[in-house]
């Protein structure tokens, strides 16, 4: 049984899943299940946190088809693969990865799926590849786990973001501070959130990321 959760993403048997459009490519060895002559993607929940948010009650998905999202902290690309799969071809993913083992494999998947740009930058300094981002997204995905993550959000936010579009962000507390409260933690960053996005769904990501708070909002 299919049934839809948001445009681009469904329900396969209960199961959240993405329709595969690099057909018989498997990015992270996740299954592929075909119905009636579509090959779907199950998505793990374990695996991506913007899964285990959509699965935990997110409200709102502003990912959808044809829009164009800056995907900073994009690793390996298993994430950003099923996002590539919802934005479909006229849709775009850019994807920024500091680490060099991670963009490696990121590469090998933008390679495959053709409306995903790998760029090797440090989403600290989004001046770096502004460049290669040539007009405003709809949406800024955000996983990074760094002590200054708010920061980071609001230098792209900036400099990339529409008016009016979305910030999605995961946000890992002990990578902000060991020595604090997981919940402290979460409430600071979304008042530092609050001049520049109106926070609409903030979703605990246990038991699929421990200490891990997820935030979407759209910008003021």
């Amino acid at each position: 049984m299919i049934e839809g959760k948001f445009p681009g993403v469904y329900l396969l048997n209960r199961r959240l899943a993405t329709i595969n459009s690099v057909p018989g490519y498997r990015v992270y060895g996740e299954k592929l299940e075909m119905e009636a002559g579509v090959e779907y993607r199950l998505w793990d929940l374990y695996r991506s946190k913007l899964a285990a948010a959509i699965h935990k009650g997110l409200k709102e998905m502003p990912i959808k088809p044809g829009s164009i999202v800056l995907y900073l902290g994009a690793s390996t690309g298993t994430t950003p693969s099923h996002v590539s799969d919802i934005v479909g071809k006229d849709g775009g993913v850019y994807c920024v990865e500091f680490a060099q083992r991670s963009m490696r494999d990121l590469i090998t998947v933008c390679e495959r799926h053709g409306n995903m740009l790998p760029i090797m930058g440090d989403a600290r300094q989004p001046q770096e590849y502004a460049e290669m981002i040539s007009d405003k997204v709809d949406v800024i995905y955000q996983d990074v786990a760094q002590p200054d993550q708010a920061d980071i959000f609001l230098k792209n936010s900036r400099m990339f973001l529409k008016d009016g579009g979305w910030g999605m962000i995961a946000i890992k507390s002990q990578s902000i501070d060991v020595t604090r409260q997981p919940r402290k933690v979460f409430e600071e960053f979304v008042t530092q959130m609050g001049p520049e996005i109106e926070v609409s769904d903030q979703i605990e990501l246990s038991p699929y990321d421990l200490e891990h708070l997820f935030i979407a909002g759209k910008k003021k």
